[in-house]
Formats: structure tokens, C-alpha cells, sequence
């Protein structure tokens, strides 16, 4: 029997954003960053690939640490960062792994003879007299590889990094050339530049009076080709979103469409940045076909700041017209429908979280200050792992969960823990009736609550706000 899929669709002690998905053979690969449990930098692990069969999209396997950033010869220090990958099956039928070093402004390539085996360092990318792609003078920095095989075996190397006032200096960088997103093409040998870089996708500067003002290309490459369409999948300026632009051509004619998803719901059903319904910072990931399903990849922000942060995953639509509408943060993403509405569930797979005060943007090297929850984990399971829940839920704090299949629940339990003496009132929408209200007191370690719950059949989301004095730390909910 299949287990249901939450998010994060990863086990909750894996950190890997800016995840890259794709379908080979019977199984679909996540390629991304590894991020380390309360790290001080983005991407700090080495490299690995979870993979899960097209059938069962509950069923992750860890397929192990697949590129170690020692392997590089540019990798030899420690403060090297293995920033966001991609992968592509070269014309040859070899996988290639494309990444660039946190802001060394190289792009490097890894190969292997299977999708998640052990890659093995095969070079720089460079032009044929050996200058390497980025080192010429004036040329753009080199950042955040996409890489597309199009159907007729040409290959088009993706890249970008378009910050505004960047503290450049402060990372021992010179000033770089920023100009907006970009086009490479490649040789047949994946790694040679054949045509040298094209400025496509418009900066924010360059983006005034263009279908991309507002939502100019900052970061976060990634091409995917449906029909005789080109859809490249970035992330703006405004840093919570993938929006996504299409064309005819892989060089070129980029039209803005839209928000895919927000990590934080902004802009759906007109909401702002000020209306958030989750903590934000930057995001990455893109959209696969699975099984005639379409998805798209993501990350969210945990732990206070920026350096932890999870994998998540939505069903999106492809309209008819091509466009994608976006989507909202769900707790079970990858699941085909709502969750079943008994059994009890963990907190950390809360898609809605912030303080009285709202949810505030998780920025670069900033920590959240007390007043609000946070996603955290301590202790073990029984396999040896550490336990994820949410912490430091405070007076009016809102934790919230997308969706449930409701049928005959009548009673409610929360395992929480802390210093709260109050309760947790239950909501089916934000600010709407309450249906249960459970108390809470001050306690260590874990405890149960319970009360009974008045909710109508069909499919519904749960919002646990709490009202009371101290804070309160979230483990888990059960529906009976």
C-alpha cells in the first residue's frame, strides 16, 4: 500500500533546495544543494540525489552522496560551496552534472554512465583555445547552471546572477559584469563553447518598459522544452518566486507568462507582500511531466534564516494557451489529492506559517528575532534521526495545513511542549469560525491535549492559531 506524500517530500532532516527534477527510465531524480541543518552559508554538503519510482511519489530513496566538491581541482579549499546543479543526458547517453562554485564564476562539469552513480570531475567549461567560459574580459558572471539537449542534440548552457549593490568586496570578488540572464551554446562534448554568451533574459535595470518589469531575472536558470515551446523557469528579483517566461527558440523572443509558485503565496488571488502566508526568502527549483502530470519544484525557508532550507513540490496545470497558473503552498504536494483526514499528522508539514505580526522575509545572513515560529528539529527516531516540529509559537501565532479529506472527525489532539498556558484554536480558513479549541499548559517534555471538533465533510484546511500566555512548541496533530 502507498504511503501518502507530505511536504517537504524529502524526510524532514534533509535539506536540499534549488531542486532540479527529472524523469529517467522508471524513476524521477532530484538534483539540488545541500544545505546543512543550521549551516552559516548557503550549500554547504556535498552534492547528493534523492529518486523515487513515477508510480509512487511517497517512495524517496537516498541515492547517496553523488559529487564531492574535493573532486574539482578548483574544490581544494574549504570554503568552496557547491552552489545549485543540473543535469542532462548528453548526446552521447552520459549524464552530465553542471554546477558552479558559490561566486567563483566558473562553470564545471561532472559525468557519469547513470543518473545517480558516482560523477566523476571532467572539467570547465571553456572556449576551444582553452580561456575559460566567463574569463574573458567584460564577459558576464557565471552562475546557477540550466542546461538544455534539445531534440536535435544542440546544447544550450543557461546562466546569471543579476544582484543590485552586491557586496562583492565583502566575498574577495572583483566587481562583475552584470547584464541579465544568458545563453551558451555548447559543443556535442557538453563542456566546449561553440557560440559565446547572448544576454536573453532582461536584469532589473534592463527590464523597465518590458513584459519582465517587475519580475526581471535575477538567479535560478532552468530550461524545459513541451511541444515546440521553451520554457525557462527563474527566479526575480522579488526572490519568493519561479515565474517563468516562453519562446519559440532557445536563444531568444522570451515573453514574460507569470508566477509559477511563491514561497510565500504572494501574488495569488492578489495577495501582497506585506499579506504573506509563509516566511519567504530565495527560492529555485523548475517544473517535469510525471506520468502526464505536471510539477513544479521548489524550496521553503526553516530554522530562522536563509541556510536551511527544504525541498517542496506542487501539481500545476498547463493550460491550453500554454500558460501556467500559479499555484499555492500545500502540505500534500506530491500527494494527488487531499490527505486523509484521520491519523495523526506531523507540525513541520505545515505549508502556512507566521507570528501576529505576519511572516517576514527570511534575508541574506538574517536571523528572525523571537517573536516568531520557525521550522527546527532536536532529538531522534527510531531510525537515528533527528525529530523536525515547529518552535516558538507565540500569542497569535499561525500554523496552517492544505488539505484534508474531512469525514466523521470529532475529536482533535496536538502534541506540543513549553511554557504556554492558553489555547490552540482550530480554523478551517484564516480569521474565519472556530471548531475546536484545545488547552494548553505549561509542560516538559511532550503532552497531548484534546477536544472535540465541529467540521463539515468534503476537503478542507486546518489552521492552528495559538491565544495564551509564553510559547508553545508544535510536534504533531491527530484527526479521530
Amino acid at each position: 500500500m502507498k504511503q501518502q506524500a507530505f511536504n517537504p517530500y524529502l524526510p524532514s532532516f534533509e535539506y536540499i533546495p534549488d531542486g532540479e527534477p527529472y524523469v529517467f527510465g522508471d524513476r524521477v531524480y532530484v538534483y539540488g544543494s545541500h544545505d546543512k541543518f543550521n549551516g552559516t552559508m548557503y550549500c554547504e554538503n556535498d552534492y547528493v540525489c534523492w529518486s523515487a519510482p513515477v508510480d509512487d511519489l511517497s517512495d524517496w530513496k537516498y541515492e547517496g552522496v553523488i559529487y564531492q566538491k574535493v573532486q574539482d581541482p578548483m574544490g581544494q579549499t574549504d570554503n568552496r560551496l557547491l552552489f545549485a546543479p543540473d543535469v542532462q543526458q548528453g548526446p552521447d547517453g552520459r549524464f552530465y552534472l553542471y554546477y558552479a562554485f558559490d561566486f567563483l564564476g566558473v562553470m564545471a562539469v561532472a559525468v557519469c554512465d547513470s543518473p545517480a552513480g558516482k560523477y566523476e570531475f571532467y572539467g570547465h567549461v571553456q572556449y576551444q583555445d582553452g580561456t575559460l567560459l566567463g574569463g574573458k574580459e567584460g564577459e558576464g558572471f557565471q552562475f546557477d547552471p540550466g542546461v538544455l539537449v534539445d531534440d536535435d542534440k544542440k546544447v544550450y548552457l543557461y546562466s546569471g546572477f543579476c544582484p543590485q549593490n552586491f557586496p562583492w568586496g565583502q566575498l574577495g570578488c572583483e566587481e562583475q559584469t552584470i547584464k541579465g540572464g544568458m545563453v551558451i551554446e555548447l559543443e556535442a562534448d557538453m563542456i566546449t563553447v561553440k557560440e559565446g554568451p547572448k544576454y536573453i533574459f532582461p536584469d532589473k535595470a534592463l527590464g523597465v518598459g518590458t513584459d519582465f518589469e517587475g519580475h526581471e531575472f535575477f538567479e535560478a536558470s532552468s530550461m524545459r522544452k513541451i511541444g515546440d515551446t521553451y520554457y525557462f523557469v527563474y527566479s526575480s528579483f522579488n526572490g519568493h518566486e519561479l515565474c517563468y517566461a516562453t519562446s519559440k527558440s532557445p536563444i531568444g523572443g522570451f515573453k514574460y507568462r507569470g508566477t509559477i509558485i511563491s514561497n510565500g503565496d504572494i501574488y495569488l488571488n492578489g495577495r501582497t507582500d506585506e499579506e504573506a502566508l509563509n516566511y519567504t526568502g530565495n527560492n529555485h527549483g523548475s517544473i517535469v511531466e510525471i506520468k502526464d502530470k505536471w510539477y513544479v519544484f521548489y524550496h521553503r525557508q526553516t530554522n530562522k534564516h536563509q541556510f536551511s532550507r527544504q525541498a517542496c513540490a506542487e501539481e500545476i496545470h498547463i493550460e491550453s494557451d500554454g500558460s501556467i497558473r500559479q499555484v499555492e503552498m500545500t502540505s500534500c504536494g506530491l500527494n494527488g489529492g487531499a490527505l486523509i483526514g484521520k491519523g495523526e499528522y506531523p507540525a513541520y508539514i505545515a505549508c502556512n506559517l507566521m507570528s501576529r505580526s505576519g511572516a517576514v522575509r527570511y534575508e541574506f545572513g538574517y536571523v528572525i528575532d523571537e517573536s516568531h515560529p520557525y521550522f527546527t528539529q532536536e532529538g531522534e527516531d527510531r531510525e537515528g534521526h533527528p525529530n523536525q516540529y515547529i518552535a516558538n509559537m507565540t500569542a497569535g501565532a499561525l500554523a496552517g495545513f492544505k488539505y484534508f479529506n474531512i469525514d466523521n472527525v470529532s475529536k482533535i489532539s496536538v502534541k506540543v511542549r513549553g511554557t504556554g498556558n492558553g489555547e490552540l484554536q482550530v480554523r478551517t480558513t484564516i480569521g474565519g469560525e472556530t471548531v475546536a479549541r484545545i488547552p494548553v499548559t505549561p509542560g516538559e517534555p511532550w503532552h497531548m491535549y484534546s477536544a472535540p471538533i465541529k467540521i463539515n465533510y468534503g476537503v478542507s484546511a486546518l489552521y492552528f492559531t495559538y491565544q495564551g500566555e509564553g510559547a508553545i512548541d508544535f510536534y504533531s496533530f491527530t484527526l479521530e
